[in-house]
This record gives C-alpha cells, structure tokens and sequence, in this order.
C-alpha cells in the first residue's frame, strides 16, 4: 500500500482536499495512509522554537537542521525505503515521469518547508530529494505536497474506474491532451468535429496524435524537443 508521511508545522491542514473525490474515497478503501508528524513537537525550548535567523545574515528565518533532523528521525525508521521530499521552489521540477515512479512505489515522506528556506545540513544529511511544482513561491510545502500526493493517488491501481483512463493524459507521452467533446452535439452554434462522429476509430486516433502535436507545439514546444 502506498504510504504518504507528512512533516509540516501546520498538521491541521490535511487531508484536506485529499479527503475528498478521488483520494479521498480511496483513503477510505485502504489503497494508500496518510500520517502527519508536527515539527513543532520537536522545537527547542519553553516556546518549542523551531527557526533561526540566516547565518551570515538577511531577512527572514530558518528551519533549524536539529529541530527537523529530531523529526524526521521520529517519523521515519532508518530502514524505510520511501524517499524523503523536501517541496521547494528551488526543487527539480515535478514531471509526470517521475510520479509514476513515486507511485509504483512504498509511498513517500514529503518535508513542507517554510519561512526562507531549510538549513542545508540536513538536507544533505537525510537525504531530501528536493522538488518544485511550478516556478514560483507558495506560504508553505504543504500545498504543493497536496498536489504531489494528488498526482500520485489518482494513478494507483484501483482509485480510478477505468485504468487506462490516464494513459492518454497530458504529459504522459510528452504530449499535451487533445481537445475533448462531449454532448449535445450542437451547443451555442458550435458542433462536432465531424470525425468524431465517423465511427472510424483509426481516423479518430490519428486526429487526436495530430491535435495533440498541434497544442503541444503551440502551448509547450519544450516537450517536444524531449
């Protein structure tokens, strides 16, 4: 079963979108857990300090590397196999690829960062695989690890009705999805593609890999030199 353990400061903010629709419903069927582990238990002192000022000086403050280091010990075992994830914008950037990959495995332990940032010592010395979800800057980790969570839940076996629902998805064959149409068949003057209503499924494939080409190279010509 697929296991997510989170370390935030704020541990009241889960499941929160993921204890409804998709992940939701397969949390409540067992097809993966969810665990919170507050830093703050961890904190120094009467007032359970957590942060610091910058060395070398700046604005702002600083997870302290003992305080996460102290929880991260606490939450996971030596020998766990699942990767540790630290969500940060200056993170490698999260591909598709690389959430089937989360997914096929144990599950993850995923580090919300806060404030300027988190001391590198303990980046380095636990291991956190730094990721990013997009080029720009949240409050907070926990948001974006929702949307890591997110990713990875919908494509484990049995939490979607149709398993191969998601083999046509964006960015699963570094394509951008094609348009899709459904009922009625004329709305507000606009109808159909007329092949979709030609029943010829090999016409319809090859329609769908050339609009597929067509918004790719438009909206995101990257994924196509890749």
């Amino acid at each position: 079963m697929f296991s997510a353990t989170i370390l935030t400061l704020y541990p009241e903010m889960f499941p929160g979108p993921l204890g409804i629709s998709l992940s939701g419903d397969a949390l409540a069927r067992g097809l993966w857990s969810l665990e919170t582990e507050n830093i703050r238990d961890h904190g120094i002192g009467r007032h359970k300090n957590v942060d610091d000022t910058p060395a070398g000086g700046g604005v702002g403050m600083v997870l302290r590397c003992d305080v996460l280091a102290a929880a991260l010990d606490a939450a996971v075992p030596a020998d766990d196999p699942r990767p540790k994830l630290l969500m940060t914008p200056r993170g490698k950037p999260l591909t598709q690829g690389r959430v089937r990959e989360l997914a096929a495995g144990p599950g993850v332990v995923i580090v919300c960062g806060r404030f300027e940032g988190v001391d590198e010592r303990v980046i380095e010395g636990r291991g956190l695989e730094e990721i990013s979800i997009g080029d720009y800057v949240l409050s907070g980790g926990e948001m974006a690890a929702m949307v890591v969570l997110d990713a990875c839940v919908r494509i484990i076996p049995g939490v979607m009705g149709k398993e191969a629902s998601g083999h046509d998805e964006s960015f699963e064959t570094n394509l951008l999805e094609y348009p899709q149409y459904t009922r009625p068949r004329e709305w507000e003057g606009r109808g159909l593609p007329d092949v979709l209503l030609s029943g010829n499924h090999a016409l319809i494939e090859k329609w769908r890999r050339e609009e597929a080409e067509r918004i790719t190279r438009e909206r995101r010509p990257d994924l196509l030199i890749r």
